[in-house]
């Protein structure tokens, strides 16, 4: 489902309030934030998918870890989460959905949570994911609401997933580029999410199936901003551009080019790039706007980040290429 459709499927739904939660629906946010003191509020997501590597290891591990990251991407820290599984029962080994649980109790124990249970229904594909809960400061809270004209946007993880995950699967994509891109899914959000909470930041938002595009419109929207992105500057996987010259694209990304095609001022950005912006991510990286004073603290304190654009007052289009 493209960010457009869930716009359209949500807004006939009427919206309960309550002071309590200082972070619902409305800003098509990463978790849900409902305050329980004046020093604690949870933290609360949601999220599971089919397969994306073959090995089923590793699919529990980047499934756990990208459900994890929407904890981290609110600043929160992950307490406690609970498995969703539905696996074709009588189709496959039962050790297969072991390995698979085994992946995702190996994410979410290096995130510092408990497993604590599940739900699991027989279906003709697998899918998995976790419902996870976690805490937060209610001022400490990161958001997407949150971008201020003159802040700068850092990238904490290379793009490319779902571009090289296609590649894999069409049998195009080498050995080495599969394992960065594993490795590159695997890496938990908790570094840079606390990089965050340490300097005081307060937006943020990790990239996954919207693509990178697709969440710097969330951001523009729920901020009053508009965004200017540095394409050469977007840090990317190995391999990625290659293989989307060559043909490795998905039906997501066309999902997402007609969703912000309309509100970005695409410069002279190419085609490859494009499509790479547009790319549906999976346990991509955050995504934040910070003070211009604090950036060099931030990347020093956080490998592999880059500096990837600036935040602008309000303008149209929401997103500008340069």
């Amino acid at each position: 489902m493209g960010p457009g459709d869930l716009t359209r499927v949500l807004a006939p739904l009427p919206v309960v309030t309550d002071p309590r939660l200082i972070v619902g629906r409305e800003s098509l946010d990463d978790a849900g934030v409902f305050v329980m003191s004046d020093d604690l509020a949870l933290v609360q997501t949601l999220d599971f998918f089919a397969p994306i590597v073959d090995d089923p290891y590793h699919f529990g591990r980047i499934a756990a870890t990208n459900a994890l990251s929407d904890v981290f991407a609110m600043g929160g820290e992950p307490l406690t989460a609970m498995n969703i599984v539905g696996f074709p029962t009588g189709k496959l080994p039962l050790e297969v959905l072991t390995e698979i649980l085994r992946g995702g109790q190996d994410a979410v124990t290096a995130a510092g949570a408990l497993i604590v249970g599940g739900h699991s229904v027989t279906d003709d594909e697998i899918k998995y994911g976790l419902s996870v809960t976690g805490r937060v400061h209610p001022r400490q809270v990161l958001t997407n609401a949150a971008a201020r004209p003159g802040d700068q946007l850092v990238l904490t993880k290379p793009l490319g997933t779902g571009i090289l995950a296609t590649a894999g699967k069409k049998g195009t994509a080498s050995a080495a580029e599969l394992d960065a891109m594993i490795a590159s899914m695997e890496t938990l959000n908790r570094a840079a999410s606390r990089a965050a909470i340490q300097l005081g930041l307060r937006c943020a938002t990790d990239i996954t199936g919207f693509g990178i595009l697709g969440h710097l419109s969330h951001i523009a929207r729920a901020s009053n901003v508009t965004l200017h992105v540095a394409p050469g500057n977007v840090p990317l996987l190995p391999g990625v551009r290659a293989h989307w010259e060559a043909g490795a694209r998905t039906g997501g990304a066309e999902r997402n080019v007609a969703f912000v095609e309309g509100i970005t001022d695409w410069g002279g950005t190419d085609a490859a790039m494009r499509g790479i912006l547009t790319d549906p991510q999976t346990s991509g990286g955050l995504l934040l706007a910070v003070p211009e004073p604090r950036v060099a603290e931030y990347l020093a304190l956080v490998p592999g980040a880059e500096w990837v654009g600036t935040v602008g007052a309000i303008g149209a289009p929401a997103i500008v290429l340069r």
